[in-house]
């Protein structure tokens, strides 16, 4: 069953009132995702507007999706806010039965089991079209819903090393070196939020649902890109470059007299700026370093000269020279500067969010913005079963009903 769209523009006014409004208000989304990559998935639909409802195994139980007891940690908060919490025994048949009477009025439902623990408890995509032919049902896993790597367990690390990242990443002398964020996991989620908003697209045209399929391998190997590319192209294989682009010279870290800063120059126009700028007319004469190709190749000595001439100056002179001469430069921030910095401020990046037992706390916001229907950070996330009543009641159960459920350990 579709839900009227509502659209409204004034963000403020949503998050004191905790309405839900935005593109995607006419969306529902049964959230049965875990951990990382699924919940960073469904966040896309939450922020928008989407109803999403999460769906949690009871106190009960002693499943936690809460990393161990941090439940009102930063991790969890930032990914499980806007959304309503229902709790529900699927291992119970007449918990199987609550969900299959939500699934009959959702849009989405979301998931990143083992391939087989769908089957197993009856709510795979198959069982699911038959409630609901409209139905867009999502699985994330770690390497595929088959094939030989189908029943592994899948971990962000674990496929950083499968899907090449550690090979590229970090310095050649220390060996290989996992990448400081979940990119495998954040990238499948990415995807997966990309690919239901396509397959919610075309069912507008067909009337129908489709089985969407994510795994963090692919994600990862598709995050490769152009390295990716370069074996597949060329049949060059990419070795780690520590701080240097792979191909574009001078483009890495160089030392100042009191930190480091990001320098990019790689392009011929660039590194005839970067030079100008430097006052380096000698280096920017240099045979060795003429072209793209030559400086690649003699990557080191260029770099040891940029770096005897950066170590001259603290870094916020070289950052004021370089933004006068249009030079690609950055500094190397903390992430506490990071947040700091004025254009991040500018961005509001940074959003607000009361908490009903932490008070006021902040989240990372959306990266990209609509013009007419922002993002919103309406609600923290929820407590375990706080909307259950809630939720039930919409879906047509009775106050009895409900009880009934709670006394048997069904919510």
């Amino acid at each position: 069953m579709e839900r009227s769209d509502a659209v409204g523009n004034d963000t403020a006014e949503w998050a004191q009132h905790g309405e839900r409004k935005g593109p995607l208000s006419n969306i529902r989304v049964l959230d049965l995702t875990r951990v990382r990559a699924g919940p960073t998935c469904v966040r896309q639909f939450a922020d928008w507007g989407a109803d999403v409802i999460k769906i949690e195994s009871p106190q009960y139980m002693e499943v936690s999706d809460g990393w161990g007891g941090l439940r009102e940690g930063p991790d969890f908060q930032n990914l499980h806010r806007n959304k309503r919490s229902l709790t529900l025994n699927l291992k119970d048949p007449r918990g199987l039965e609550i969900f299959r009477r939500l699934v009959a009025d959702a849009d989405v439902v979301a998931e990143n089991f083992r391939p087989d623990v769908k089957h197993r408890l009856g709510i795979d995509y198959e069982t699911l079209k038959a409630i609901n032919p409209r139905i867009v049902y999502a699985s994330i896993s770690g390497f595929g819903q088959d094939g030989p790597y189908a029943q592994r367990p899948g971990f962000d690390h674990i496929v950083q090393g499968l899907g090449g990242m550690m090979s590229i990443n970090g310095h050649p002398d220390h060996g290989p070196m996992r990448v400081g964020i979940a990119v495998a996991d954040m990238a499948a989620g990415l995807y997966c939020a990309l690919a239901i908003m396509t397959a919610l697209i075309e069912r507008q045209h067909s009337g129908q649902g489709q089985w969407v399929q994510v795994s963090l391998l692919q994600a990862m190997i598709s995050m490769m890109d152009f390295q990716a590319a370069r074996w597949l192209f060329l049949n060059e294989i990419p070795v780690q470059a520590g701080n240097d682009h792979p191909t574009s010279i001078p483009t890495g870290v160089y030392p100042t007299a009191d930190g480091f800063i990001n320098i990019a120059a790689g392009e011929q126009a660039m590194w005839k700026r970067l030079c100008d700028a430097m006052g380096a007319h000698d280096l920017y004469a240099k045979e060795p370093y003429a072209t793209e190709e030559s400086r690649s190749s003699n990557r080191t000595a260029l770099n040891q000269e940029l770096s005897d001439r950066t170590r001259k100056h603290p870094s916020s002179y070289w950052l004021k020279v370089f933004e006068q001469g249009s030079v690609a430069a950055g500094p190397i921030h903390r992430i506490n500067e990071v947040f700091d910095d004025p254009q991040v401020k500018h961005l509001r990046v940074a959003q607000p969010l009361n908490h009903p037992a932490l008070g006021s706390i902040h989240v990372v916001g959306q990266p990209f913005a609509l013009s007419r229907t922002p993002s919103q950070m309406r609600t923290a996330t929820p407590s375990r079963g706080e909307h259950t009543d809630e939720v039930l009641k919409d879906a047509g159960f009775s106050s009895r009903d409900i009880a009934g459920f709670r006394e048997s350990g069904v919510i």
